[in-house]
């Protein structure tokens, strides 16, 4: 609100306030004679209680002492001495009893009838409303002649400070004329000097934003956690090498931090920035020797390195730096592996998806090989095409050969009355007894399309574990791939299995994708019928990231749904968050599916995710997964 308003606002309220102070004495007064009216009226009537005759006589007695508004007498036997004088109403042209709300009403019974009466306020209200019309009027004509002489002064103000403005406009131009300083007199004058001192200091100060917005530019194009450039610098980087005539050449290393989504689940978030931190740091220690570099983060867990003018062969002497590096940051954290690189070289005119999808097949290749290992890839030839199969052949061993280990991660109650579970999470291992990342594994199991026989190796197992283990108790959830769930043949195989070893399909919950299940609710419903009937438990996990989520609870009907981490995620400060949950939990317990709240990893989250009323909560801060100790 500008000053003139401002102004305008308070000599309004001002003069309002005075007008109800002055309201409030006159108020007063009026009551207070009116309270001396009614009494001296009621001393008279006490005189005349013993009265017998017509009403008509009693008002020509009264009126001599008394002016009346209303006069109503009722007597109790002969109508004939009723009588009524008057109005209950107010007359509409009497303003001043609008203005002084009294009412000097009195009602008295007598041996022979009723008197109801009330006495005229004219003489209470004349002379009060008489002052107050008069302060009223005083004020008023005040207030208008100040609001003349402040509109007058603004508008002296206001041709002094459009000038300032116009001046002040013109100085991007740098069209800088002389300051007319008459026309900023008395508290003006700060303003004049102040235009003058702006143009001496106009240069520096452009200089100085100009390089902060440089700083500002490089922060925003600067991924924090790694402090590589971000995916849209890479992508101009890649573009530009594709389109540039100039001869260009060197290696790209593409590198893939495949434990992220691991080290997440394990450790929690903050252990994953931690993880991407250092692995950026070891890619740059290896690179600071090779001459002119460029490092990005491309995705969450994948870092890109352009190493410019050296051939495939020399860019070997990068990989082993970098192994080594990821060698000792494993063993100083007692991890199976970091990462894995796959490097290609690179020249100008390069198409930049064929260049990634090359870099791509590397990397694949570097993972079958195990913890920390990388793989040079010159070109897509016959032999090198065989290369990307390594991923088929080393999941159909680990199949053949059941290489899988299970962590456990407990889910806790958040009444004693929810019955939860723990969740088993495979780890994969190579023919040579070497770690492969779980992420990689399940998608290239997806793309061959050996999906299904992994998760019957993975059915098979944890059904032979419980079998073979009596001290393992309590229901366990198995992740399986929806693309699976939704083939009927496999819906066929895992029915008949869990028929055969119903007491430990009583103890199995199927843990499933939600975005997957989506794909055809009608088949995810088929298949939910059909494991509900040998004895197993189904659970969503991930809820909550699709579009048509709330069908799942007309058309899927699982027993549990696990909303996505995201959502746990500092929920504390956000009310969104805390709104979604609180609705899916209510249309849950409604047709009693259980709500379940993965990924905490504070004290915050925990007791804000328990007055939401979730049924259970699982991540980091609830308890870590640990191996799942068999007997020999």
């Amino acid at each position: 609100m500008g000053l003139s308003k401002s102004f305008q606002l308070v000599l309004f309220l001002v003069f309002g306030l005075l007008i109800f102070q002055i309201y409030t004495v006159e108020n007063n007064q009026v009551q207070e004679q009116g309270e001396v009216a009614r009494a001296s009226y009621q001393q008279n009537v006490q005189t005349i209680d013993d009265w017998h005759g017509s009403g008509e006589a009693l008002y020509q007695r009264m009126s001599k002492d008394f002016s009346f508004q209303f006069f109503q007498y009722i007597h109790n036997t002969d109508s004939n001495n009723n009588f009524t004088y008057g109005s209950l109403l107010r007359p509409s042209d009497d303003f001043a009893s609008q203005v002084f709300d009294i009412e000097l009403g009195h009602v008295q019974n007598f041996a022979d009838g009723r008197l109801q009466v009330r006495l005229n306020t004219a003489s209470v209200l004349s002379p009060s409303f008489n002052d107050l019309e008069q302060t009223a009027t005083l004020l008023i004509a005040a207030y208008i002649i100040l609001m003349l002489l402040f509109a007058a002064l603004v508008q002296l103000h206001r041709r002094r400070i459009n000038y300032a403005a116009e001046y002040i406009a013109h100085i991007p131009d740098l069209s800088f004329l002389a300051i007319e300083k008459s026309r900023f007199p008395g508290v003006l004058k700060p303003l004049g000097n102040a235009i003058e001192t702006c143009r001496g200091q106009l240069k520096l100060s452009l200089d100085r934003v100009s390089k902060e917005n440089e700083l500002l530019t490089k922060a925003a194009y600067q991924d924090p956690v790694s402090g590589f450039s971000t995916r849209q610098r890479f992508t101009q980087h890649i573009e530009a090498i594709s389109k540039t005539d100039k001869q260009q050449y060197g290696v790209l290393v593409v590198v893939k931090a495949a434990e992220l989504a691991s080290v997440n689940q394990l450790h929690g978030r903050a252990a994953g920035d931690d993880y991407l931190a250092k692995l950026a740091s070891c890619i740059r220690k290896s690179a600071s020797n090779l001459g002119a570099n460029k490092c990005f983060r491309v995705s969450s867990g994948d870092f890109a390195v352009f190493i410019d003018s050296i051939s495939l062969k020399e860019g070997e002497r990068f990989l082993e730096q970098l192994k080594r590096y990821l060698d000792e940051y494993a063993q100083s954290t007692k991890s199976d592996s970091i990462a894995h690189a796959g490097m290609v070289p690179y020249q100008q005119g390069n198409e930049p998806l064929a260049l990634m999808a090359l870099a791509d097949t590397a990397v694949s290749v570097a993972q079958t090989l195990g913890p920390n290992r990388y793989y040079q890839l010159e070109k897509l030839s016959g032999d090198e095409q065989v290369g990307t199969d390594h991923w088929k052949i080393t999941i159909g061993d680990l199949i053949n050969r059941r290489s899988v280990k299970f962590y456990q991660q407990p889910i806790q109650p958040c009444n004693n009355a929810t019955e939860v579970y723990r969740e088993l999470l495979a780890r994969f291992y190579n023919g040579e007894g070497r770690h492969l990342p779980t992420t990689t594994v399940i998608a290239m199991a997806e793309r061959y399309g050996m999906n299904i026989e992994l998760d019957k190796m993975i059915v098979t197992q944890t059904i032979k574990i419980l079998s073979e283990n009596p001290s393992i108790s309590g229901h366990m959830g198995v992740n399986i791939s929806a693309s699976s769930a939704l083939q009927g043949s496999f819906t066929v195989w895992l029915k008949d299995i869990l028929s055969k070893h119903r007491g430990t399909a009583a103890r199995l919950v199927f843990e499933l994708n939600e975005s997957g299940m989506q794909t055809n609710l009608e088949s995810s419903h088929q298949f939910v019928t059909e494991i509900h009937k040998v004895g197993a438990k189904i659970a969503i996990e991930r809820f909550g990231l699709g579009f048509t989520s709330f069908k799942f609870f007309r058309e899927v009907r699982p027993d549990f749904i696990k909303l996505d981490s995201s959502y746990s995620d500092n929920i504390e400060q956000d009310n969104n968050n805390k709104f979604f949950i609180r609705m899916i939990v209510d249309i849950a317990k409604r047709i009693s599916i259980r709500v379940i709240a993965t990924g905490v990893e504070k004290q915050d989250e925990k007791l804000t995710l328990e007055k939401l009323l979730v049924d259970g909560l699982q991540g980091y801060y609830i308890a870590k997964p640990e191996l799942l100790l068999l007997k020999q």
